[in-house]
């Protein structure tokens, strides 16, 4: 075992007992200071920002991932909005689920509690260490954090802000750490700290998942690919639909909530001018031999799909696969094939339809007559997320607050014994 890594996980070990005895009141406080001193300090943390946007760019890094590792004003400000935003929620940390008073005299309570020690491992995003250090400080966790070597700079500039918003309040900085080497071979030896960490949360690309779960002796939940889907039935208003599609893939393409899929009814009378208009924003069609037929048959060129991929690709890009659908049970079936159970979205005003779509599927979050870009934790009001996961264990959809809390039981007797 690496000592780095195991001085690393051993001080997050030990200052986890620390943290769970902090107070609501000094975990908020650190957080609006940290709020603060993301603004404070927005020159400086632009600065660092643009040596990784260079590297990234000289490296050749794919446009999406560029894109999410600027740090722009905007980012900036949703950072601090995203601290102050997790400072305003209950703290979850000693919440009561139940509790009752047992035949012995016992008296039996079930309250949350943090999970311990959390290591995300992450690509690009440098507001993740901003986000899953403030979620992971408010649920009284360590935080271990480990970013890319492209965003290093930023990571570290930010994890600088952090403890001084730590220190404000004498939280040890050991409370949210970065791994500042960037060595893969570390995250091999971070994945085998069973002693520890208590979960392992990897973000990022299809390899960088498939490393972590395949050498991790560490429960992991992953926040694995978006494919989105959108299907549009024959009675949807073509004014909704345009919005929803139009926003779904071109607001911000490169993130996982994107649609990457566009399903469309045969009989729906404005499938040209939809796809015109998505054209007219920029997005290249894509689809099968017999898809490229169906769209030539209403006047739309559709092109093939790039280097062979199909249905089930992630473009993070403006390109978006499309296809003819004769019914809902056909569109239902497509998504099973090829979703990645992330996103779903149903455009129509049937609503006994839209409840068939919804309980046909068991994606992480499912939209009628809504954009897939809703799906995010800033906008189902959890402040931030650690990301959106696609497994079913412990967690579904953005993972927020309580979902970095397990239960356990107090019991409270008065000499009572078993016999």
């Amino acid at each position: 075992m690496n000592d780095y890594i195991t001085r690393i996980a051993d001080d997050a070990l030990y200052v986890s007992a620390e943290l769970r005895q902090v107070s609501t009141a000094r975990k908020n406080a650190a957080l609006t200071a940290l709020a603060d001193l993301l603004v404070k300090h927005s020159t400086e943390l632009k600065a660092e920002n643009a040596r990784d946007i260079a590297y990234a760019r000289e490296t050749g890094l794919e446009a999406s991932l560029v894109d999410r590792l600027t740090i722009s004003d905007k980012v900036i400000q949703s950072m601090s909005k995203a601290a102050l935003e997790i400072a305003a929620l209950p703290d979850p940390v000693g919440e009561v689920v139940e509790g009752r008073t047992l035949a012995s005299g016992i008296r039996l309570t079930k309250v949350r509690a943090p999970l311990g020690v959390v290591a995300l491992i992450y690509e690009s995003r440098p507001n993740v260490t901003i986000d899953v250090g403030a979620l992971c400080l408010k649920s009284g966790n360590a935080a271990i954090l480990r970013g890319g070597k492209e965003a290093i700079h930023s990571n570290r500039a930010l994890t600088k802000i952090f403890h001084e918003a730590l220190a404000t309040q004498k939280i040890p900085a050991a409370a949210v750490q970065l791994i500042e080497k960037t060595e893969r071979s570390l995250i091999v030896d971070l994945v085998k700290c069973t002693r520890q960490i208590d979960l392992v949360v990897p973000r990022g690309g299809e390899a960088l998942i498939q490393f972590v779960t395949e050498n991790s002796l560490i429960p992991v939940v992953k926040h694995d690919k978006g494919v989105c889907n959108i299907y549009i039935e024959k009675d949807a208003p073509l004014a909704m639909a345009e919005n929803i599609v139009i926003n779904a893939k071109t607001q911000r393409p490169g993130v996982c909530n994107t649609a990457e899929c566009l399903l469309i009814h045969k009989e729906w009378p404005h499938g040209a001018a939809l796809l015109q208009a998505l054209q007219a924003k920029g997005v290249t069609l894509h689809s099968d031999a017999g898809g490229i037929q169906d769209f030539e048959a209403i006047g739309v060129q559709v092109q093939p799909f790039l280097n062979d991929l199909g249905f089930g690709h992630e473009y993070l890009s403006l390109d978006i696969g499309v296809r003819m659908v004769d019914n809902l049970d056909e569109a239902v079936k497509h998504i099973l094939e090829y979703g990645s159970k992330h996103s779903e979205a149903i455009i129509t005003q049937n609503m006994p339809l839209a409840q068939k779509f919804i309980d046909a599927l068991d994606s992480a979050a499912v939209f009628v007559n809504a954009s897939t870009r809703f799906h995010d934790g800033g906008e189902f009001g959890l402040g931030a997320e650690v990301g959106i996961a696609t497994g079913k264990l412990h967690v579904r959809g953005p993972m927020g607050l309580k979902d970095l809390t397990t239960t356990r039981y107090i019991a409270m007797g008065h000499g009572e014994i078993r016999n």
